[in-house]
């Protein structure tokens, strides 16, 4: 079978994605101490959208052709929700989470949001998700389950575990809001929930009395939202484009081991061997879903839609325009149906349902 290149930039898109947000982890705890939690998640989105919408601009001033495709209003409720679950409830509830957590131990916490993002792809959304896959989320969750509860009394709830595992589960949802978002520009999308996200998160803050750290703190705040949150999100929409949910979600579930290597590097940290044992379940997990594959017979539906693409296999058609021969490019255009075999994964061509 050949190499499915899309996949394998997909692959990598997502390890990408994972490490840029698995350092801002630790990194964001280091800013704890100077800035409140919900000032702090509004800083980081802020600086992810700002950050963003510079490139824009600096993308249009250069002249060059657009190569994604724009959003469209018929997409907007799904950005909206995205926006109130992955770009507000959630960073707030890791604040907090972070400041009764330490910070090696929460950043494998965070391996929950592959596992959730999974599960509602698989559940709600009807993604398919093989044995392999779910096996593997089975060894993320007994990992999780260890670390939520290996420093508390016996009666005692874990406040901050629970706080980081409903921040993984808002941005699960939010995840799977994206992917219908996935073929238009990751930038753009990235931007908005930045820019939103942090006027909201940023408001509320200042509206219950909080006040701007110094200047130096600020910008630190901003850059490493504008790295770990801005460009990880436009890695992991491209990874959606051509991965799908689950898989993506599969993938990005090692950003916490980044996070984790790099908390007993920052913080004078001793975990037990609960902790170690929980790592080795969910690394058993995350190998068990980058090493799927999945190939059979499977028919491709006509299909009318817009997003960036070269004129691969999947994408034999004529324009209706003066086309110079340049790719990739982007402009809308239809699927005729075809039946093939490949290695393939539940990108935007291949959302198909499974016998």
């Amino acid at each position: 079978m050949k190499p499915n290149h899309e996949h394998l930039r997909g692959v990598f898109q997502a390890m990408a994605a994972a490490a840029l947000f698995g350092l801002s982890t630790p990194l964001a705890k280091t800013l704890l101490g100077t800035i409140p939690p919900l000032l702090l998640a509004g800083l980081l989105y802020a600086g992810s959208g700002i950050g963003l919408a510079a490139w824009m601009v600096l993308r249009r001033w250069r002249g060059r052709p657009a190569t994604e495709a724009p959003l469209r209003r018929r997409e907007m409720p799904w950005l909206a929700g995205a926006v109130v679950f992955g770009g507000v409830l959630g960073p707030v509830l890791l604040m907090l989470g972070l400041t009764h957590t330490l910070a090696s131990t929460a950043s494998l916490l965070l391996n929950l949001e592959g596992v959730l993002t999974a599960v509602l792809a698989w559940v709600v959304f009807r993604e398919n998700v093989d044995r392999r896959v779910f096996l593997g989320m089975l060894a993320i969750v007994a990992g999780s389950v260890l670390l939520s509860w290996q420093r508390q009394r016996i009666g005692e709830l874990p406040w901050g575990a629970l706080a980081i595992a409903g921040a993984c589960l808002c941005w699960a949802i939010d995840n799977n809001l994206t992917r219908p978002l996935s073929g238009g520009d990751p930038v753009q999308i990235a931007a908005i929930k930045g820019g939103v996200a942090g006027v909201i998160n940023i408001g509320l803050a200042l509206w219950l009395g909080l006040r701007f750290p110094a200047m130096l703190p600020l910008l630190a705040t901003g850059l490493l939202g504008f790295v770990g949150y801005g460009l990880s999100l436009v890695l992991f929409v491209l990874a959606l484009r051509n991965l799908g949910t689950a898989r993506t979600g599969a993938y990005f579930s090692t950003a916490p081991f980044v996070g984790a290597a790099l908390s007993l590097l920052l913080f004078p940290e001793h975990p037990g061997l609960t902790f170690w044992l929980a790592g080795a379940l969910m690394a058993m997990g995350v190998w068990l879903h980058v090493s799927e594959r999945h190939a059979h017979e499977h028919t491709h539906e006509s299909l009318a839609h817009e997003h960036r693409h070269r004129h691969d296999e999947h994408h034999q058609h004529t324009h209706d325009f003066p086309w110079d021969g340049s790719e990739p490019h982007t402009h809308p255009h239809v699927h005729e149906p075809i039946t093939h075999v490949h290695p393939h994964y539940p990108d935007i061509h291949h959302r198909h349902r499974h016998s």
